[in-house]
């Protein structure tokens, strides 16, 4: 273990943040190690570690998610306390140039090619069909001024100013749950509303009862409840539903101590230590106390509206009854091994692992002892269950489903981010290149036991995978540790099925400029039809 002294003062600032000086360390000795990266052995595709559901499959599938939520075993997890701020990153760059924004200076970066530039002009020309607009347009008139003529006579910064700052909508300092995404006849909504009506399809349990869990930013909760009091009724009067949400923080203790070059603690011009958010990996302790049965894990900007719905919560339904049928089929196999030691038994059991979870053992496993052969089975069925929706590969940024070597797990499924691959090694490039699905964040999680007990997901984390990224404060570059990812480095221990979904159901806003795709936009002939 890495030694080092701390302050009176770091040490009163390390216990006031619920983190012992012995988890300090053990970052700080996270940082000397030489490597982080997973060794990739091959992507995982369709029928070497991706399951597609056969048609004639899906009804029963279907069934399985009803009497499950039947019986109120569904929620929905949903992250929600990120910042907004790469979402608006170009404009927020360019508000901050203003010379920029000079209709001359405007017109030549364009030209040019300059993104910030480039990306303020398809902002102001789309300004129109952005859910947001109206609000802008209300907040810019309650001074007097109109949002047309501020365009007409190029009063760009101002425009930028009451959209992104506290003096108008504030869009650059909220997290993405209170923005404004989509369009409808006589109303427009929040990210967040939108998941509201959305779980009714598939986190419900049939009657009334419709459960939700979203982790937001202390600072920014009361703007969430308030939310969820103006406009929660009126979403249960028409869903028939009666929402039970629940909110939770990232807690401190799951911040991470920043580094300098040397890797020794940095200090901010003040003389205290910089602790950092631990990533969205500190989110496990969160699903951990929410003690749920069945959970879907879902981005607060992996969205759609209405129209697109349907097909969204089909295959969320489908997901979902395929957790309970592989669940199912584990806890059953493992109640058999509970009861005793059997030749017959493990012998099945060993072929369901391989067969129906796409497990991989050890070398030398067929020589083992039977009783040597128990324990591990037990050990690696007695465990987690994820089933995580992949789509096709086009592009989209993001981990993906790969076969993974490592000591520990032997061979093994895991969701991989693109920061874990080592790039200088042209095998690994390679292999990483030659995927043909990733993963959009769309998991239904099962976290109890045979007997119904929940499971320490603690327990089952890679504490190697974690992520280092260099940051600057205060004119200095700093090293920052994330905590091993929910969906990757987390779950990395948990029994894994990758099942393929339609690309349809995935629909991520990461920049402004998703919101212009046509999955998110609501067009005036579909207004007027609905109305």
């Amino acid at each position: 273990m890495l030694t080092h002294t701390f302050s009176d003062a770091d040490l009163r600032q390390i216990e006031a943040l619920g983190i012992s000086e012995s988890q300090v360390l053990a970052q700080m000795e996270v940082f000397s190690k030489s490597s982080f990266h997973m060794r990739l052995n091959r992507p995982c595709t369709v029928g070497d570690g991706i399951v597609q559901i056969p048609s004639e499959e899906i009804p029963r599938y279907l069934q399985l998610h009803e009497e499950a939520s039947h019986k109120g075993r569904f929620s929905k997890f949903v992250p929600a306390s990120g910042a907004a701020t790469r979402m608006f990153q170009s404009l927020l760059q360019i508000y901050y140039m203003p010379y920029l924004l000079e209709p001359g200076e405007l017109c030549l970066k364009v030209e040019q090619g300059v993104a910030v530039a480039v990306d303020f002009l398809r902002f102001l020309q789309n300004i129109h069909n952005f859910a947001f607009y109206a609000d802008l347009r209300e907040a810019t008139a309650r001074e007097g001024l109109s949002l047309k003529k501020m365009i007409a006579r190029h009063q760009y910064r101002a425009i930028l100013e009451y959209f992104l700052t506290e003096i108008g909508l504030g869009y650059g300092l909220l997290p993405k749950g209170l923005l404004k995404f989509h369009r409808y006849p006589g109303e427009c909504r929040t990210a967040f509303e939108e998941h509201l009506v959305e779980a009714v399809d598939f986190a419900s349990d049939g009657v009334s009862r419709c459960n939700l869990h979203f982790t937001v930013s202390r600072e920014h909760r009361d703007r969430f409840e308030e939310l969820l009091t103006r406009t929660g009724p009126s979403y249960e009067r028409r869903l028939g539903v009666t929402y039970h949400v629940g909110f939770s923080y990232q807690k401190p203790s799951t911040n991470t101590l920043a580094v300098d070059t040397d890797n020794k603690p940095f200090k901010d011009r003040s003389g205290h230590l910089v602790f950092r958010p631990g990533g969205h990996g500190a989110l496990l302790e969160n699903l951990n106390e929410l003690r749920g049965d069945l959970v879907y894990v879902k981005n607060i900007d992996n969205i759609t509206p209405d129209r697109l719905k349907g097909i969204v919560s089909h295959w969320k339904r489908i997901l979902g009854g395929y957790l309970v049928h592989v669940q199912e089929q584990v806890h059953d196999h493992v109640r058999k091994l509970v009861a005793g030691i059997d030749r017959n038994t493990t012998e099945e059991t060993v072929q369901f692992a391989r067969e129906g979870l796409h497990m991989q053992f050890p070398r030398g496993f067929q020589d083992w002892p039977w009783e040597r052969k128990y324990v591990h089975l037990l050990s690696k069925l007695n465990r987690p269950i994820r089933v995580c929706g992949v789509v096709k590969n086009v592009g989209e940024p993001g981990g993906a489903p790969f076969w993974v070597e490592d000591k520990k797990r032997g061979l093994s499924i895991q969701i991989v981010e693109k920061a874990q691959v080592r790039f200088s090694s042209i095998t690994q490039k390679k292999i990483w290149n030659s995927s043909t699905h990733f993963n959009p964040v769309d998991v239904v999680c099962g976290v109890r036991d045979f007997e119904g007990h929940h499971f320490d997901l603690g327990r089952y984390v890679d504490h190697d995978a974690v992520f280092i990224s260099e940051k600057s404060k205060e004119g200095r570059v700093l090293k920052a540790l994330e905590l091993p990812g929910l969906w990757n480095g987390a779950m990395a221990d948990w029994i894994s099925v990758m099942v393929e979904v339609p690309r349809i159901t995935f629909n991520p806003v990461k920049t402004v400029f998703d919101l212009l795709r046509p999955e998110h936009q609501t067009t005036e002939k579909e207004l007027v039809e609905v109305s």
